[in-house]
């Protein structure tokens, strides 16, 4: 089946008489006033066409990718440290819009209630990696067994099943606070999932969640202070750590939001921001508002960072990684200067398939990277080369960081070799 006939059954399971387009419009409108006010609206087009993308696969197929190594270990691994690509036998997601993927694939305001589950940057599983590049397709390309990426679009605000998300839990809107939602959930499916070994499977779980509680920061600044983010983080990793065995999560640094208030066209769509994330919109450019959520921001970041160096989430079998390849990335521009805005969808503040192909690539080098030598983008202007894993380090680096990870032993070194110093001067 092709896409075009995949996207057009799957639409009529909806579709009834303009429906669809009628719950979109009016979802759409209790997002934002529903009103030209001299900007432009695009909505008149063909409608699977623009909201559901689907002439997505006329575009050129990326090239094949191969590694000299695409084998997993002889045996199952049971150390944390020695997992291979192709060792890894699930794969999940958990985290906000950004991992649903919200409009993605459309090209007007009408798809952004669409989540284009099967495209996202963590998890997506649509098609190979040569239709689009998710972590998901390239851990495919280790193990097409691969168990958990997400094969079809949602739409938000459904019921959805896990044959539809896969094992993407993420949910549109969520903030850090409902992320231990979204672990239960993921730990209760993958104790009852059909060919899941929960106890002896290696899993991928790739987190990337708190953006939302900058966007709400200024709404309620207890709620939303970094001390809960904090919280609210140890308390999900505590979890995963304590129920889940032979298990690699990475945590995707946050990025720094003061860039979207740049990104700006002349539409209804791009009046979305000021309902995703008003506290950041919203605030004059020099005033002490903004300059008070750029500083959260920082702050969340530097906190997550001081909260994954060393082993306080490391054990022989589970390991919490901070992947922070996006953590100062800018928007990418064209060669005149301006914003290559074909990285966003119409709502001026979330990625297209475009944009999400670059994060599942930063991801997979991160993952392949020791701590202290993780590539941090700073804009995807220029597309990320993806990497192999090294022959000499063939393994998802899991390891903290050596200065954390020798703290101990100098803080024994120290008083021991003052005692000596002693005795050498008697």
């Amino acid at each position: 089946m092709d896409y075009r006939q995949f996207m057009t059954e799957r639409l009529s399971d909806y579709k009834d008489d303009n429906m669809l387009t009628t719950r979109v419009l009016l979802l759409v409108c209790s997002l934002a006033p529903c009103h030209a006010d001299g900007f432009t609206l695009e909505e008149e087009e063909d409608f699977n066409q623009d909201v559901l993308g689907t002439d997505f696969l006329r575009r050129p197929l990326h090239p094949s990718f191969f590694c000299p190594d695409m084998s997993p270990s002889p045996t199952v691994p049971t150390s944390v440290e020695f997992v291979k690509a192709a060792d890894v036998k699930v794969i999940a997601a958990l985290g906000d819009s950004l991992t649903t993927a919200i409009g993605a694939n459309g090209s007007t305001i009408l798809s952004i209630p669409f989540e284009f589950r099967q495209l996202s940057w963590s998890i997506g599983g649509y098609g190979t990696y040569q239709n689009v590049i998710t972590l998901a397709n390239i851990f495919k390309l280790f193990n097409p067994g691969l168990l958990g990426p997400s094969p079809v679009w949602t739409f938000h605000g459904q019921p959805t099943t896990v044959n539809e998300t896969g094992f993407n839990f993420a949910v549109t809107g969520h903030n850090t606070l409902n992320v231990s939602d979204q672990i239960r959930h993921m730990i209760d499916t993958f104790k009852s999932y059909p060919g899941l070994s929960f106890e002896e499977d290696w899993k991928v779980v790739t987190m990337l969640i708190g953006m939302n509680d900058i966007c709400d920061f200024c709404k309620d600044k207890t709620l939303f202070s970094t001390d809960n983010f904090i919280r609210h983080m140890t308390d999900a990793l505590d979890t995963m750590m304590k129920e889940i065995p032979r298990t690699i999560v990475n945590v995707v640094q946050i990025l720094s939001m003061k860039p979207l208030r740049d990104l700006q066209r002349p539409t209804l769509g791009c009046q979305l921001q000021k309902s995703f994330c008003s506290c950041l919109v919203q605030p004059e450019e020099d005033s002490t508002e903004l300059q008070e959520l750029v500083e959260v921001n920082t702050e969340f970041q530097r906190r997550l960072e001081k909260l994954l160096d060393g082993e306080r989430f490391f054990k022989k079998d589970f390991a919490v990684v901070l992947q922070p390849y996006v953590e100062n990335a800018e928007p990418p521009h064209l060669p005149d200067g301006t914003i290559d805005m074909s990285f966003f969808t119409a709502d001026c503040f979330h990625f297209t398939v475009k944009g999400h192909e670059e994060l599942a690539k930063g991801l997979w080098n991160n993952m392949f990277q020791p701590v202290g030598q993780k590539e941090v983008i700073k804009t995807f202007s220029e597309p990320v080369k993806l990497t192999c894993p090294s022959k000499e380090h063939p393994y998802i680096y899991t390891r903290p960081r050596v200065e954390s990870s020798a703290a101990p032993l100098r803080r024994l070194c120290v008083p021991l070799m003052s005692l000596l110093s002693v005795f050498h001067s008697l």
